[in-house]
């Protein structure tokens, strides 16, 4: 795992695609099968660097798939909304803590 002088101020880092291949537990062909899918992306066209925001996301996808036998697209779809929601619940309790009053 790496952190360029960029990703450090953004606080991502970075993952190879080896590190993600062991991190997912999958092969090559699979992870090139989720990128056609465009389940997620490179952080640059054509390169082989991963966030780790990305690597966790197919992991959701991974787990929806071998353990409620899910299919691929199904659960991407899912983790999709999940973490809309998990945005908008983060929202409301920013709004929520603006709202409030101060004492």
């Amino acid at each position: 795992m790496h952190a360029s002088g960029e990703d450090r101020m953004r606080g991502e880092t970075r993952l190879t695609a080896e590190e993600a291949l062991r991190s997912l537990g999958i092969s090559l062909e699979e992870l090139n099968e989720m990128l056609r899918l465009g389940l997620a992306e490179p952080t640059a066209p054509g390169g082989s660097e991963f966030t780790v925001e990305t690597v966790i996301r197919l992991q959701r996808v991974r787990r929806l798939h071998d353990d409620l036998e899910v299919d691929v697209l199904g659960a991407a779809i899912i983790v999709d909304l999940i973490e809309r929601l998990d945005r908008l619940e983060a929202e409301i309790q920013s709004l929520r803590a603006r709202a409030r009053p101060a004492s």
